[in-house]
């Protein structure tokens, strides 16, 4: 790659931050700032232009190509969405930002909106008006508080959450009829009002892959405490607690690369920066507010300090002539960012300018970015609403707090203002809730575990021979014996799992019983979610040295646990492995082996429909997955397994190891009894395990189905609310099965049969939600739970 001679078009915080970073890029030899401002015009290799208006696109092209520019960055959307895009690609200048085909996804909140319902990513339910009386009878039916939004573009303000009908009312009145937004206001979006916490993500996108700054929050309100009219934004901090790893893989798997996927297949790749606003529902679902086809402001001054990558080679990769994003290195650091926005007086209403400033020199690890501000001479002046900002880094987010808030000090003019609470959410949440600890922490990683399934579904499929479709996924594995050459046979089901870390607790409590029971419970449990009635099972025991008392106590378990669920103990292995264990460690491991006829076989996904009733069984407690996060809080907490039991046990004398060594359920012959007794009323089953009810329900469900599930259906034992005190809602959800440990599809005139046979054998049921449409379940969700605050 040449070097780079820029043009940067834009005169705010953004366009400063922007210039800052490319002009430490060794490749950059010059920038050309249309028209800049106070703090652009500081910057080494910029200079600022204002020979050509930024809107004069024809002009820009003769201005770039009179100096030679060989990248040209456009800041704000505007231009974007005029198609300035387009005049350059004529001119064959590279351009880092979208066509104007795609950069309708800013440009117009009806199209943006339309595409995400049809590429299934995640929004909140919406309809479109470009009639005003329509609008007004719209909004007189919804019973669901509102956002009305102008689906052009209007400077980031064209957005009304109205608190009464009347407010709706007054709001779309002023938007279509007395054109508060302009034209942008010619057609509206009315959409459903959703809460929860709001994170933006920039990404970098070439066409086809993404890499992503770390994901910030704005405060838009003008008033602390997030009251007060809208602006373009008024401070961010970055990253934020909320957007854990789990989290942020989910929102690339769920909607950044299905959105660039989607701008692709339909004809228009994005090229550039695409800014997602996204809202985090308290149940940890992500859904997307809105698509801006640029960086954010101020969300730009925030992250770019955080990139340790060199950003025009970035951008260069994006937007050349040959897109190669994938090999480009891209390292963020790991500390904190936080801006703070000092505006003029009275903005986001009316306000002054040309008021005479004056900034200090910023210490390391403080940048102030100019926005409106401009050059008189040697006189620094006044010249928008969002005046200036403070963006500093820091080890912590409140040492980049602190810091930002000591960069402000460094500005003076009359009337400045600025919020004093910029990060508010970010320690309201530590100081709730600074205890709280998820799998992750734990060591843990389901999502890990997840795309590991993933990558060696091809390698299985290899294996596929007649009878067996070597398919992974399920709760058991399958053969048709009868197809694999063996006419009349049935078809026999395969399970095999562990114990996992429980036998840790086991081992500290030198009790070993119960853990057999879990090994035969984890696999039997497998099989019977599949139809199949368990015949065999066997099972293996590694360990450092043989303590016989040990392993006899374990094989007793098993056994026992063999009893309870009908089958044979046929056989197992023991061995030895001191190089491998140390002092008295073990592990085991089972396969249980069952046998079903093809019109047994479970899930019956054809057959489910919306409004099928979903069941739920009683766990025992704990069962065997999460324990790697519950020794984690025992640890936390300071608590030895030897303590007294801190709720209220089956045994008020037992201790807390005794408490959370409670053996897995079996529901092998209940569940038998009720497939024998209703006919076809029950469709599927899932056995919650490791990834709780989150994970697990969907296992069972066609793709076009949700479960939605109501946590206030049934009693959580207390076991799972004293862990809860350390463990978010959303996590616990992921991580345990919170009192159910099967979940139970059925048809909805039988689910009343169901329960009987149920509760005559023993199990303890309750009808804990149905199946729902799955864009209707949550924006493509799988398993959708409501009041899950309840939990917190």
């Amino acid at each position: 790659m040449s070097s780079l001679r820029i043009l940067l078009i834009g005169n705010g915080g953004r366009e400063h931050a922007l210039a800052w970073k490319l002009a430490q890029s060794p490749l950059v030899e010059s920038i050309i700032a249309v028209p800049g401002n106070g703090g652009t015009a500081r910057v080494p290799k910029v200079t600022n232009d204002t020979s050509v208006a930024a809107d004069n696109y024809p002009g820009l092209v003769e201005l770039a190509q009179k100096n030679r520019v060989n990248l040209v960055v456009p800041g704000p959307e505007a231009p974007l969405v005029d198609g300035v895009e387009g005049f350059f690609r004529d001119a064959g200048i590279p351009v880092f930002g979208p066509s104007q085909d795609a950069a309708r996804m800013e440009g117009s909140k009806t199209f943006s909106k339309d595409f995400m319902k049809k590429h299934n990513i995640p929004t909140a339910a919406y309809e479109n008006f470009s009639d005003y009386e329509q609008a007004c009878q719209y909004l007189k039916t919804v019973n669901h508080n509102v956002v009305i939004k102008a689906t052009g573009l209007a400077a980031g303000k064209g957005v009304i959450i109205p608190q009464s009908q009347e407010e709706a009312l007054q709001g779309l009145k002023e938007i279509m009829m007395d054109k508060a937004f302009g034209s942008a206001g010619d057609e509206v979006v009315i959409e459903e009002f959703l809460t929860g916490d709001e994170l933006s993500i920039l990404s970098f996108c070439d066409g086809t892959t993404i890499k992503s700054l770390p994901a910030a929050q704005d405060h838009k309100r003008i008033g602390e405490g997030d009251t007060g009219l809208n602006t373009g934004g008024m401070g961010c901090y970055a990253p934020t607690k909320l957007a854990t790893p789990q989290l942020i893989a989910r929102i690339e798997r769920e909607i950044l690369q299905p959105t660039i996927d989607g701008m692709r297949n339909d004809g228009f790749p994005f090229r550039g920066c695409l800014f997602t606003g996204l809202m985090i529902a308290p149940d940890g679902a992500p859904k997307v507010l809105e698509y801006n086809v640029r960086f954010g402001d101020p969300e730009t001054q925030t992250v770019l300090p955080l990139l340790e990558s060199d950003l025009a080679k970035i951008m260069y990769a994006c937007a050349g002539p040959v897109p190669y994003l994938e090999d480009i290195a891209f390292k963020i650091s790991s500390k904190f960012s936080t801006t703070v926005v000092v505006a003029a007086p009275g903005y986001p209403e009316s306000y002054p300018k040309n008021i005479p400033m004056q900034v200090a020199d910023a210490p390391q690890d403080i940048n102030i970015f100019h926005a409106g501000t401009k050059l008189s001479g040697d006189s620094l002046l006044t010249a928008g609403g969002r005046v200036i900002a403070s963006t500093a880094v820091g080890d912590s987010l409140r040492a980049a707090v602190d810091k930002a808030y000591g960069g402000v000090k460094l500005i003076s003019f009359d009337g400045m203002y600025y919020r004093k609470d910029i990060a508010h959410r970010a320690f309201r949440t530590t100081e709730a809730s600074s205890d709280k600890l998820t799998y992750a922490q734990s060591g843990v990683s389901i999502d890990a575990g997840n795309e590991l399934v993933d990558r060696i579904k091809a390698a299985v499929a290899t294996t596929r021979r007649p009878g067996a479709e070597a398919v992974i996924g399920g709760f058991g594995g399958e053969v048709d014996l009868s197809a694999a050459g063996h006419p009349g046979a049935p078809i026999i089901v395969g399970a095999i799992d562990g114990v996992g870390t429980k036998l840790i607790i086991a081992q500290t409590m030198n009790k070993h019983d119960t853990v057999g029971i879990d090994l035969v419970a984890m696999n039997v449990n497998d099989l019977v979610v599949q139809g199949a009635e368990p015949f065999m099972f066997l099972d293996y025991y590694g360990c450092s040295r043989l303590d016989v008392s040990v392993a006899a106590s374990f094989v007793a378990g098993v056994a026992k646990g063999c009893i309870e669920a009908g089958c044979a103990l046929v056989g197992g292995e023991t061995a030895e492995m001191p190089d491998l264990y140390t002092g008295d460690d073990y592990d085991a491991a089972g396969a249980a082996i069952g046998v079903m006829r093809a019109p047994q076989r479970l899930p019956r996904k054809q057959a489910m429909v919306a409004g099928d009733v979903l069941l739920g069984l009683a766990s025992s407690g704990v069962h065997s997955n999460g324990f790697s996060l519950v020794r984690k809080i025992v640890k936390t907490r300071g608590v030895a397994y030897t303590d007294p039991c801190p709720w209220n046990s089956p045994s008020s004398s037992s201790s807390l190891g005794d408490a959370l060594l409670t053996p897995t359920r079996i529901y092998v012959k209940p569940l038998l009894a009720a497939l024998a007794q209703t006919g076809d009323a029950i469709k599927g089953m899932a056995h919650i395990t490791g990834g709780g009810l989150t994970e697990n329900i969907p296992r069972m469900l066609p793709k076009h189905l949700a479960a939605e599930i109501d946590v206030a259906a049934w009693e959580v034992p207390a076991v799972f609310q004293w862990l809860g005190q350390s463990v978010e809602p959303v996590e616990m959800a992921r991580a345990f099965n919170n009192g159910l440990g099967m979940v139970v599809a059925v048809e909805s005139a039988k689910a009343e049969e169901v329960v009987k046979v149920l509760e005559a054998a023993g199990e303890r049921v309750w009808t804990v939600g149905r199946l729902v449409k799955r864009e209707e379940g949550g924006g493509g969700e799988g398993c959708v739970l409501r009041n899950l605050e309840r939990w917190a």
